[in-house]
């Protein structure tokens, strides 16, 4: 389902910021060269996780999820200066792919690349996350907010990918089985009595996610 009008995200993209030659380089082969490369966040949504991180002054974040690196490259180029961003990725190849990213960037030094299962991670990470970022495996959603929370900073954000699944969850019937799990998180926040969330309508859905 086309869930964004295809002209206002062409117009969306021409009027945000391009001028990383690395950034888009990544972005490029990522397009050119991976079979999945829809998994990746678009431009306007990398641009929109750099802002978020400069805005919020944000030192330390996690993503769950790197893929090929984007959108951690996007995100580390958000963070102070002696901050650190900490990104995992399940997938060997990816995080190869990824951590070759990292290597060739100025943001280099903040990245640190975890290779593995994020649940098994997370609890050996002994950080208070400014900003969370999760775009991983949507069954798990709620699983990693309530992982999450007790070393989220006060007025730290969690920011969750796909909320919308591609329209599915719009359906009057959901079927398939991310989509059920997506519809659950999303019931699961809204109910949350300890969090104010807002749901953006960026590209797939992005849901903003605060403690109270």
């Amino acid at each position: 389902m086309q869930l964004i009008n295809e002209l206002a995200e062409k117009y969306a993209l021409a009027y945000t910021t391009q001028k990383d030659d690395f950034l888009q380089k990544v972005y490029a082969d990522t397009i050119a060269n991976h079979p999945k490369n829809h998994m990746q966040s678009n431009w306007v949504q990398g641009m929109f996780l750099k802002q978020i991180c400069k805005i919020k002054q944000a030192k330390f974040v996690l993503e769950i999820g790197t893929f090929t690196g984007f959108s951690g490259l996007c995100l580390a180029n958000g963070i102070i200066e002696g901050g650190e961003l900490h990104t995992i990725e399940l997938s060997i190849n990816d995080a190869t792919t990824a951590q070759e990213n990292f290597n060739l960037s100025p943001q280099k030094n903040k990245i640190y690349l975890h290779t593995g299962n994020a649940k098994n991670i997370i609890p050996n990470l002994n950080l208070k996350w400014d900003i969370v970022y999760i775009d991983a495996d949507k069954t798990s959603y709620i699983e990693y907010v309530e992982m999450i929370l007790p070393n989220l900073q006060t007025n730290g954000l969690i920011i969750a990918d796909n909320v919308l699944f591609h329209g599915e969850v719009l359906e009057e019937n959901i079927k398939g089985k991310n989509a059920k799990a997506i519809h659950a998180f999303n019931e699961f926040l809204i109910n949350h009595p300890l969090l104010e969330i807002v749901m953006l309508t960026v590209r797939d859905g992005l849901m903003l996610i605060q403690k109270k």
